[in-house]
């Protein structure tokens, strides 16, 4: 299996984007699969390795990058050294970041013997779910389009009516604790005014409403990042999608930070083979 890490791909208006592909070379063209991680993740999060590992053993070209303003640099991809590139970004930023991605797939020489630029999946996990819900419908070279644990409404977690809100109106930025390494992490107000400004194509609601690309949503039971509730109403939203609930699985389906292990998690392994099921299908 190949395994190439820390690609950087150079864009001349903006950050860098940093790519790994995993595949087993076989000069044969391979559906594609892209992941996208959500909000405080980066491409090497936890058990992120081995689940690139295992679609390329299941014959796909694996792709994860890292959103351009995560927080990451190309000399330190773990954590959050760039805190103001996070205080930056956006939805519409990883909107970009994600076509980016999809567009070098589209047109690069060097994979194009092991890649299906008409077999395109695109996952997302957590918030960048609603990342690739949007460019899903929005991009219709997209085939399949996967869910773990993803939210379905972007809107709410803005909490306009509240006094938090209100403040961070006032003072331009805030700051949410990061529980595993207790960074103070700034959020920018342009991160609501852009929201604002792209409301309607930022709907994810619209999105699932609208979507031709077959859907898949997958969530833990006791998932308590983001409730069983918002998958069965991305689940109404679309007749044709199919909800799979891994009973007794979290947010990260039995994963964390750091991922010494070198087998997945029950309920990740899971996660893996009803994806694959449904890609395959």
């Amino acid at each position: 299996m190949v395994l190439e890490q820390n690609f950087v791909l150079t864009r001349s208006n903006d950050k860098p984007i940093l790519y790994d592909v995993s595949y087993i070379p076989t000069k044969t063209q391979k559906p594609i699969v892209i992941f996208c991680h959500g909000y405080k993740g980066f491409k090497d999060w936890g058990a992120w390795h081995l689940v690139a590992e295992s679609f390329a053993k299941e014959g796909y070209f694996f792709l994860k990058f890292n959103f351009s303003h995560n927080g990451g640099t190309p000399e330190q991809l773990i954590d959050f050294p760039d805190l103001k590139a996070f205080g930056q970004n956006n939805f519409t930023k990883e909107l970009s970041d994600l076509e980016n991605i999809i567009s070098l797939l589209s047109s690069n020489n060097e994979f194009e013997k092991e890649i299906d630029t008409k077999n395109i999946s695109l996952i997302g996990h957590s918030r960048g779910s609603g990342i690739v819900l949007i460019k899903a419908e929005e991009n219709p070279i997209i085939n399949n389009v996967v869910t773990w644990a993803g939210v379905c409404d972007f809107k709410i977690r803005f909490q306009e009516n509240s006094e938090t809100f209100k403040q961070w109106e006032k003072t331009g930025v805030t700051y949410v604790e990061n529980g595993r390494t207790k960074q103070q992490m700034p959020h920018e107000f342009q991160f609501y005014k852009d929201f604002k400004k792209n409301e309607d194509r930022l709907t994810i609601r619209r999105a699932v409403e609208n979507l031709n690309a077959h859907q898949l949503i997958i969530h833990g039971s006791e998932d308590t990042s983001v409730t069983l509730l918002e998958a069965q109403r991305l689940h109404q939203w679309n007749s044709k999608s199919i909800l799979e609930i891994i009973e007794n699985a979290d947010h990260v389906f039995g994963a964390s930070h750091p991922w010494s292990k070198t087998e997945l998690p029950t309920d990740l392994n899971k996660v893996i083979k009803q994806t694959v099921a449904f890609i395959k299908n």
